[in-house]
């Protein structure tokens, strides 16, 4: 329904932040790292969140973020069996979306584990289901873009596993080789990599 909001920044709470924009102020619950971002401005000073409108029964909770990458990974979250919402924004609050990424496509259920409320059993699950998405879009994804990776990633590669990072934050598979394609050189770490190509599509 709503897919960014850029107003005022009226208020800072503990997981919220309130936003004026046509003389509405929009409640918006967010993460620690949103709410850092917004912490360098003055109340009053301009502010966008992209946002995510979550429906329930008799409940309507908006949700934003500064960054594509956190509503991604929050969308995503959502789709997890047993994962709401509050849930999402610990996830988001204790990592970021390169190394949530990045713990997908490793198995790191200790990452995960780091946010309040997530033990064991809901971190594996996560990475599970969210792997198993990937798979699906890979199989989806038909080779029409012509070359964009110096070599066909194979499984497990470096290069392969940076192309599924960025598919966790919701980048196309095309997207991502592209992207990857555009700051690999022999010898990067694939944190680096992955970092490197973030910044790239950020532009």
């Amino acid at each position: 329904m709503y897919a960014y909001i850029k107003g005022k920044l009226e208020a800072r709470g503990t997981d919220y932040l309130v936003i004026e924009t046509g003389g509405v102020g929009y409640l918006v619950y967010t993460t620690l790292t949103t709410l850092q971002e917004a912490g360098r401005l003055e109340l009053g000073q301009e502010f966008r969140v992209y946002t995510h409108l979550h429906v329930r029964e008799d409940v309507m909770d908006l949700f934003g973020f500064a960054t594509h990458e956190e509503l991604s990974v929050f969308k995503l979250l959502l789709t997890v069996s047993g994962v709401g919402p509050k849930v999402a924004l610990s996830l988001l609050s204790a990592v970021s979306p390169s190394k949530f990424s990045l713990a997908i496509i490793t198995d790191d259920v200790k990452t995960l584990t780091k946010a309040q409320g997530v033990g064991n059993k809901m971190a594996q699950r996560i990475i599970l289901e969210l792997k198993d998405k990937i798979k699906k879009e890979q199989l989806a994804f038909r080779a029409d873009t012509g070359p964009l990776l110096p070599q066909e990633p194979q499984a497990g590669s470096g290069l392969s596993e940076a192309v599924s990072a960025l598919m966790v934050l919701g980048y196309t598979q095309a997207e991502a080789n592209r992207a990857v394609a555009a700051v690999y050189s022999d010898g990067m770490e694939l944190e680096e990599i992955i970092r490197n190509a973030l910044k790239g599509l950020m532009k």
